[in-house]
């Protein structure tokens, strides 16, 4: 189980250049995207709407994380929306995520619910910061497989994690767990802020559920080509 379209991440600071970028494509190329922090606080729900007026899935990436009862309100909201991915972080607790589920499906009122996906340990990442910053003396990969076998037990659909972490994830949790992961980078790509990354065919043979790519598509001198390039590539390395 899987999303077969790359999932684009809009890190564009509003909705001149969202629009701008979205209009690459043909019209009626239906697109799943990533709408982050930096949109979603620029231009709010109204860009949520009107991307997915246009035809478009839309993977709220706001991963929340707070008490239980102010996540269960804020899901709640978010459920009203109608987007088909959304996150918070599994460091919560899993008190934490079963509330969030819980506001989910109040928001979304019998209609079909976004799944949730726990943040485990963002792809930035490192196996120093882990020991001398969050002072967790475990190696990288136990810490997100921790997470999200957490994440599994609260009733989330899946987790954020790198590629490198999700064969390890599909071993020891249910076939349809998701495992979405972003850091994907073309071969030669700069790695720029990420630590753990992989090109699409990596994280393919590493039971990678979807991928998410940002500025591989996005900053690419033609994103259609990219994003073309990009879905080829793990097309082919699903079939």
């Amino acid at each position: 189980m899987g999303i077969k379209r790359p999932i684009i991440a809009l890190d564009f600071p509003d909705r001149i250049a969202t629009v701008a970028f979205l209009r690459q494509f043909p019209n009626d190329e239906q697109l799943f995207v990533k709408i982050g922090m930096e949109l979603f606080y620029s231009e709010g729900q109204d860009m949520v709407k009107e991307i997915m007026t246009l035809g478009h899935d839309v993977f709220l990436d706001l991963k929340c994380h707070d008490i239980p009862h102010t996540v269960e309100m804020t899901m709640r909201v978010l459920g009203k929306l109608g987007v088909s991915l959304t996150t918070l972080h599994a460091s919560g607790g899993s008190e934490m995520m079963r509330a969030a589920k819980t506001g989910l499906l109040d928001g979304s009122a019998g209609n079909k619910h976004a799944k949730l996906l726990a943040i485990t340990q963002l792809t930035s990442t490192s196996q120093q910061q882990l020991v001398t910053e969050q002072q967790l003396n475990v190696p990288l990969q136990e810490s997100v497989l921790h997470y999200a076998k957490l994440a599994q037990s609260a009733g989330m659909d899946g987790v954020v994690c790198s590629a490198h972490e999700a064969a390890v994830i599909a071993q020891q949790t249910p076939l349809e767990f998701l495992r979405v992961t972003p850091g994907i980078r073309l071969a030669g790509g700069a790695v720029q802020d990420q630590k753990r990354v992989m090109t699409p065919a990596e994280a393919a043979k590493n039971h990678s559920s979807a991928l998410v790519v940002g500025r591989a598509i996005t900053q690419a001198p033609d994103s259609v080509k990219a994003y073309r390039l990009v879905k080829k590539m793990w097309e082919e390395s699903l079939a």
